[in-house]
């Protein structure tokens, strides 16, 4: 990829494949403040670059907003170990002109149309679940996250950026709801649901299952093969400079509360909250068992980790067989904790019985977009008012058999079309011909989804084997063929990356906005704004925010805003990130032109 720094094409597969992937103070951990210290996509489309792609330092902006990363941002100091974090300069604001010139003089006359912020890939996380398989960090050391015990403490400063976002910087309108756009949980199972939606609505939070008053993960386990943050255990973590910190564990597993989000909140379904691990076969009786019980498999011959890594990487054991057989013939080596019902998988029917509760509407809407409707035949997939005159589609593009990768099926891909053509006066059919539909509200169509589209494909689900499976590239041709369909807001990758979807027909072009996600560097998540520019262009604004937790890390600090600091401080310290030039980190967090931007689009 011309002018970015290649990002290894497996680092997903392993992230995924380990249960690992793949300034507020409202948060009140029940904590001491202090403590003594002895601390030392995945590929996506070839880019064209923008034609008119001018950094600007100086934004002008609508006040009130809340501090996002056109003010400041996280800045890596040092250059090898263990790398602290501070405060840097705001990224610029970039303008893309690749599917629509940009005017002189359209900040003086645009008109704000709406505004929103897009989470995606919380990866709330119960890190001491048996079915977790960390285990294959022996086959690479960026299968674990040494930083994932915190991601309840991580999303609380989350969600109070997000409350503190008096307006977007570019239109000065309030956000009118939050968006999260799957990978919401990461083990699949019905304690992280009730974390994440507890998270978004508001209450307490206990991080911790099985014994209530001991870890039981493997951060504890006295193997070298994992970071012990509380002994002075000479870890692999610790040799590459991570610190000790007594009473980490302890404090991360302590009570959480989380104001919830001030405004509504919708949900898109990703592959995590399918799929146990994102991954493995749901509901199948082994692991089904395995997952709720009393043995857990800490580490298993070098043998049995590239047997289990290469099926991941494939994706061809949609019954999860190797994995079934490691933890059989390994069982003599498994280590006794504690069984917790409360761990067993979330069926797609109980997902939704979840989000319809009125327990977690919190500031609404019920059901965070779904209906009791949407109970017949499980389905996670609607539509929903984002704004006057501004229309949102959430799909739904898991595999339910059990692969990390995306697809729709024809039925689901039939109903996209519709619902396209029902907010639309005219469109172009398969052949390019021409449709008009007098009866249709013409709106501005924003689309809603967790995988992006290189990540998409036509692999067959076994879960709905009659039904013939559309990848990414399906996806563009359909949404090509509206001309109200403004963008493609989208997750999965954990990369920042906004991709312009050009159409020999300029007015029928859209953009593809991927977000990085808020469990791995560079933890972002996108305010988005949408205005009218009464030149026959629009400007879609994306800017990235990062948590309410300061960037400096105080190791001797595990009050709430201490723990999400050290957080965001860990996932920049990731293997395979830490020794890495800052060009490498610049690829996962996406060049300037996928960070703060102005994409300009033909209006309708």
């Amino acid at each position: 990829m011309a002018g970015m720094t290649q990002i290894p094409t497996n680092r997903r597969h392993f992230l995924l494949t380990s249960g690992a992937a793949v300034a507020g103070t409202g948060a009140a951990l029940a904590l001491p403040g202090r403590r003594s210290s002895s601390a030392a996509p995945g590929a996506g489309h070839a880019r064209t670059l923008p034609r008119t792609a001018p950094a600007r330092p100086a934004v002008r902006r609508a006040a009130p907003h809340g501090v996002t990363t056109l003010d400041t941002a996280a800045r890596l100091v040092g250059s090898s170990g263990y790398r602290r974090l501070t405060s840097g300069p705001g990224w610029p604001l970039v303008v893309r002109g690749e599917l629509a010139a940009a005017s002189t003089g359209r900040q003086d006359r645009r008109t704000p149309l709406a505004c929103f912020v897009q989470f995606t890939d919380l990866h709330v996380v119960d890190v001491q679940s048996p079915l977790r398989s960390e285990f294959l960090r022996a086959g690479s050391p960026g299968s674990w996250r040494a930083q994932e015990a915190l991601s309840v403490a991580g999303s609380v400063s989350l969600v109070e950026q997000a409350n503190a976002l008096g307006g977007g910087p570019h239109t000065g309108r309030p956000p009118a709801f939050v968006m999260s756009t799957g990978d919401n949980i990461d083990n699949h199972s019905m304690v992280e649901l009730e974390w994440f939606l507890t998270l978004m609505s508001g209450g307490r939070i206990t991080p911790n299952t099985g014994d209530p008053a001991s870890f039981e993960g493997v951060q504890n386990s006295g193997l070298p093969l994992y970071w012990h943050p509380d002994d002075g255990l000479r870890d692999q973590d610790k040799k590459r400079g991570l610190p000790q910190i007594p009473g980490y564990l302890e404090a991360a597993m302590r009570p959480v509360t989380s104001p919830g989000l001030r405004m509504p909140w919708f949900s898109t379904p990703g592959n995590h909250d399918d799929l146990p691990g994102g991954c493995l076969t749901p509901q199948d009786p082994t692991l089904t068992e395995y997952i709720t019980g009393a043995r857990k498999l800490f580490s298993v011959p070098d043998t049995d980790v590239a047997a289990f890594k290469k099926v991941l990487d494939s994706g061809d054991d949609p019954k999860s067989t190797v994995l079934k057989d490691i933890l059989a013939r390994n069982a003599g080596r498994a280590r006794t904790v504690t069984p917790d019902e409360r761990r067993r998988m979330a069926t797609p029917h109980e997902y939704l019985r979840a989000h319809l509760n009125p327990a977690f509407a919190g500031a609404g809407p019920v059901g965070h977009g779904y209906t009791d409707n949407h109970l017949d035949g499980d389905r996670m997939y609607y539509s929903f008012p984002v704004a006057e005159g501004v229309v949102g589609i959430s799909i739904d593009t898991t595999y339910r058999s059990g692969h990390y990768e995306g697809s729709l099926g024809t039925e689901q891909l039939q109903w996209l079309e519709r619902t396209l053509a029902a907010h639309s006066s005219r469109h172009y059919d398969a052949d390019g011909r021409l449709v008009r539909n007098a009866g249709a509200d013409d709106a501005h169509i924003l689309v809603f989804s967790h995988h992006h589209s290189p990540s998409m494909t036509r692999r067959p689900d076994a879960a709905r084997a009659d039904e013939r499976r559309h990848d990414g590239e399906e996806v563009i041709a359909l949404l090509s063929r509206f001309p109200n369909v403004v963008a493609w807001i989208n997750g999965h990758s954990h990369i920042n990356r906004i991709t312009p979807h050009a159409h020999p027909t300029a007015a029928r072009s859209f953009w593809e906005v991927n977000t990085a996600s808020h469990v791995d560097y560079p933890q972002h998540a996108r305010v988005i704004e949408l205005v009218d520019n009464h030149d026959g262009t629009l400007s879609l604004f994306t800017t990235l925010i990062e948590s309410a937790a300061p960037h400096h890390t105080d190791f001797d600090d595990l009050s709430a805003v201490g723990l999400a600091s050290l957080y965001r401080e860990l996932s920049y310290n990731a293997p395979g990130l830490a020794g890495m030039t800052g060009a490498v980190h610049e690829g996962l967090a996406g060049t300037a032109a996928d960070r703060n931007t102005e994409l300009l689009v033909r209006r309708a």
